[in-house]
């Protein structure tokens, strides 16, 4: 991996929320192996090769509902009876049509040749072996066009493509039977605070359980990254040093939560300073603020804060769009979540320095409530929730303003 452009260390005060994505962003370089993988394997990779179709789809015209194929001009009175010459299912390849017949046919099945329009078998009358087509169909009625959704030699996915279902479907309706992907992020974590218990074990006096290890976990796998787990590193400087040099050694990325503040036994920062470079320190963000990044050797550095809900949210906001940047996503508009403006059905009177990014969920009437305790350790907010707020700095919320509502379906995947 290339090492970290030498950026220079973001001026004071602290960086906003913008300024310090740009920041992130600019420094991503994308891993450059390339994996070639089967198709049915390749959901939520990133293409690195753009796609093209060697074929028209529809491959040639067929029809697009059942019915029965005929020449229009035998149907021109409205009225016609024509004899039914044949029986074409979808997969199978009928005989020319002969002229004042027609042939029964079945949604996707080929047009056969002398046939020019399809009439629905709403529109017609069976009997005996004979239809009587209630209709004056015009030439091309109710026929998919060969190529006329993709056609022969046009490019289907760029580089760069995130891949979900539809495009895995789109590459296998035009035969592609591998994909040229990214190879996988490879993605160390670990966690720091002596006070940190892992569920199933005793909780000590002054103890918590490790939530974040879980929240984390769960977003890297919700990415696709090859997540090496350190667990729990205890308080100390060395200790710290030791997890993040041997985390450098095959990874792309680091991510701790916790340590990351400046109190006496928060050694994240010294010890990436002494391992590495730390490029950005605080953000203008709440929850949130401290969120460190560098790098240590030639993998990217992301610390997160300790407390829960902050460190959800700076993962979602900036250490997303960062990965999905190492991943290979090109185009910077797919690394920003969907907005939506709606209706707020709560004041919130304070206004902070900071931009903050409010739990809230829609209501019945199509407005937001907000969950009532907005601090940064209340993990409930963000399951009561289905989103957040986009709150600017220094602005107040009064029932009924529009606010900038991002869904967490937007954010999670």
């Amino acid at each position: 991996m290339p090492k970290l452009p030498k950026l220079p260390k973001p001026p004071k005060p602290m960086l906003s929320v913008r300024a310090a994505l740009d920041f992130l962003l600019a420094a991503a370089r994308p891993v450059a192996a390339i994996d070639t993988v089967p198709t049915l394997e390749a959901n939520g990779r990133v293409l690195a090769v753009a796609q093209t179709s060697a074929m028209n789809v529809p491959a040639r015209d067929n029809t697009q509902m059942d019915g029965y194929a005929v020449r229009a001009r035998d149907c021109a009175s409205g009225a016609a009876a024509l004899p039914v010459s044949q029986r074409i299912p979808a997969g199978h390849v009928g005989q020319p049509l002969q002229p004042g017949t027609a042939a029964r046919i079945f949604t996707g099945a080929l047009i056969p040749d002398g046939a020019d329009a399809v009439v629905m078998q709403e529109q017609c009358e069976l009997a005996d072996g004979v239809v009587t087509v209630r209709h004056a169909p015009a030439a091309g009625d109710w026929i998919r066009r060969a190529g006329e959704d993709i056609g022969s030699g046009s490019v289907i996915l760029a580089a760069g493509t995130r891949l979900r279902s539809q495009e895995l479907g789109l590459a296998a309706s035009v035969g592609l039977a591998q994909l040229p992907v990214r190879r996988k992020l490879r993605v160390a974590v670990f966690f720091t605070g002596d006070e940190l218990t892992m569920p199933g074990e005793p909780l000590a006096p002054g103890a918590i359980y490790n939530s974040n290890r879980f929240t984390l976990r769960a977003l890297l796998e919700n990415l696709g990254c090859d997540i090496s787990d350190y667990g729990i590193v205890p308080d100390a400087l060395d200790a710290t040093r030791g997890v993040l040099r041997a985390a450098a050694e095959a990874h792309d990325l680091i991510i701790t939560s916790g340590g990351v503040s400046v109190g006496e036994e928060d050694h994240i920062k010294p010890a990436v300073e002494a391992e590495g470079s730390l490029n950005m320190w605080q953000i203008a963000v709440k929850p949130g603020k401290p969120l460190a990044f560098g790098e240590v050797k030639d993998a990217f550095f992301i610390g997160l804060p300790g407390n829960p809900v902050s460190s959800f949210i700076t993962f979602l906001m900036f250490v997303r769009p960062f990965i999905l940047r190492l991943q290979g996503v090109e185009d910077l508009a797919a690394l920003a979540p969907k907005a939506y403006s709606l209706r707020a059905d709560f004041n919130w009177p304070k206004a902070d320095r900071r931009n903050e990014f409010l739990r809230a969920r829609m209501n019945a009437g199509g407005g937001l409530d907000l969950f009532p305790n907005q601090g940064s350790g209340v993990l409930t907010s963000t399951v009561w929730g289905d989103g957040v707020i986009d709150n600017p700095p220094g602005q107040t919320i009064a029932a009924g303003d529009s606010v900038r509502f991002i869904p967490f379906s937007e954010l999670l995947h």
